[in-house]
């Protein structure tokens, strides 16, 4: 409880889905997700013993940071307008392409951060508590 065990867990956490260019459920898996890794590293900052408790606090910061920087990045309008083109068609595919390589590059970067606070969580707990966990998860 608390230990995410090995990174590639993490990474298949952070790619439940395609994410598709919808402001408003970006926003909603950022907070999702980041909620979920905050909650198990909380859970460990006050029921692991011999948990270092400021590198976990450090992590949590760090995750909290990275939900907020996402949503703020987010907030991204497409600066040209439908008469910049010759038909909607073409406007729409360039609106659609605009924002799928908006919202990939932000999950890109929130992913990248959120993997770095759990390795910075993961080895703020104490060898005996990892073991314990693998025991658990290979049993």
């Amino acid at each position: 409880m608390g230990s995410f065990g090995n990174e590639s867990r993490v990474r298949i956490l952070l790619k439940p889905y395609n994410i598709m260019p919808n402001k408003r459920n970006f926003k909603k898996y950022a907070d999702a997700l980041g909620s979920s890794v905050i909650n198990e590293m909380m859970i460990a900052y006050y029921n692991v013993e011999g948990a270092d408790k400021k590198a976990i606090a450090d992590a949590v910061g760090k995750v909290l940071g990275a939900i907020e920087e996402a949503k703020d990045n987010a907030n991204v309008y497409f600066d040209r307008g439908a008469k910049s083109f010759d038909d909607h068609k073409e406007y729409a595919a360039a609106k659609r392409k605009f924002f799928r390589a908006l919202f990939n590059k932000i999950e890109s970067d929130f992913s990248a951060k959120v993997e770095d606070a759990v390795k910075e969580f993961n080895a703020a707990l104490p060898e005996s508590y990892k073991a314990a966990q693998k025991e658990v998860a290979n049993a």
